[in-house]
Order: structure tokens, then sequence, then C-alpha cells
């Protein structure tokens, strides 16, 4: 199975963690401070990291932007008080793959870091598509270089924004719901009240161009052929 960091300052919560990790079947070890986190996440050996955001020392948000800076591939699952939209967006914008506000139920921890290393494992056995190119409407996605231009202009997008283009592109001419795309790009799924997605399609129609991403009242999004 596999090994977890657990980076948690309040024990009780850093116990209850560990216990269900443990039961099973992962290796665990746990921080209460972000340059233990830091220091442990770098390297290879930890296969995920769960990390709150109210660490001494330092906070998750930088512990999760170092290691994007030094790119460490590991997947990080955020675990916070601070669940407005905001802090969720800055989370994920920041390099997470996942983003749990407090209080969170242990099950659907569990179910998400399945859902995580399963991911994980496929993109480092290459399961992703890595010399697919995407194109429709003037908009060209080269997934191996994981490069994006409009008309013919290199238009610079985040991580998920990429995701979140390629999932739309791949469906060129179909409705998406939210919850389709937040399954599928987040890999999770979040309450009615969420406008994560809501967000970052604001982001996409900015660097793509508007016209491009069609909102079907009630339904979803359209990315046009």
């Amino acid at each position: 199975m596999a090994h977890i960091l657990i980076a948690e300052d309040e024990e009780g919560i850093a116990r209850v963690i560990d216990r269900a990790l443990r039961a099973d079947g992962h290796r665990t070890t746990l921080v209460g401070d972000g340059l233990a986190a830091l220091e442990l996440a770098t390297g290879g050996s930890v296969d995920l990291v769960v990390l709150d955001v109210g660490l001494p020392k330092m906070d998750g948000f930088t512990v999760l932007r170092m290691l994007r800076t030094m790119d460490e591939p590991v997947p990080v699952i955020m675990c916070t008080a601070r669940d407005s939209v905001e802090d969720t967006v800055h989370g994920l914008e920041s390099g997470a793959e996942d983003y749990l506000p407090k209080p969170f139920r242990v099950e659907e921890l569990r179910a998400r870091i399945r859902v995580r290393l399963r991911q994980h494992a496929e993109q480092q056995g290459n399961g992703a598509r890595q010399d697919d190119v995407l194109e429709a409407a003037g908009v060209r996605l080269d997934i191996g270089a994981r490069s994006a231009s409009v008309d013919g202009r290199a238009v610079e997008l985040s991580a998920r924004e990429f995701s979140l283009a390629r999932e739309l592109m791949e469906h060129a001419g179909q409705v998406l719901s939210r919850d389709q795309l937040l399954d599928r790009v987040w890999g999770f799924e979040v309450t009615g009240t969420s406008n994560v997605v809501d967000v970052y399609i604001r982001y996409l129609r900015a660097k793509l161009g508007s016209e491009r991403i069609t909102t079907v009242r009630g339904v979803g999004y359209r990315f046009e052929h």
C-alpha cells in the first residue's frame, strides 16, 4: 500500500486520520509543522500528503507552493477549516489535487485518497495519452507538452485550467454538467452550493475567448466546435 504523510498539528485529528489510513493498510508518517512536512514530502519516499493549512513554522499553502516550485509531483490533499471558495480556489490553483474543508468525515477523506492514488499511479504509468493534440474552434492543446494556443498565439494555463479545457475539448459539442466536470477534473463530488467550476470557466473564457464556451442554463457547459 501507499506511504502517506499526515501534516496536521491538531493531535486528535491526526490520530483519527492515522488510525483510518493504517486500517486501510497504508503506512503513515505524522508531522506537526510545515517545515517537517516539506522536508519529508520531497525525495520521492511519500506517495501522498494530507496537508493542513494552519501549520506552525510554515503554513500549508507555502509548503504546497514550494513543493510545486521544486517540481515535486506528490499528490496533495489539503484539509483546513478555511472553507471559503477563495481559499478552495487558491489551494487548487497552487497545485493541490484536492481540498477538503473541516470538519470532514474520515470516510470521505479515505475515498479521496483512493482516487488520488489511483490517478497518480495511472499518470506515472503513462496512462495519459501523452502524444495527443486537441484542436477545436481555433484552440490547440498539446497534451504531452502541456501547452495551449489560441489562433496560433500561446496561452498560459494553470494545471487545473488545462485539465478543464482538455475535458471540455475532448467532448466538444457536448454539454457537460457541473457534477461531471467536478468528478472528472477535480476527482470528487462537491455540494451543489460550490461554484468552483463556474470560477474556472470564467478563467478559461478570459484566456480562450468567451464565445468558445457556452453556458447551457440549468445543465452545464459546452465547448463549441
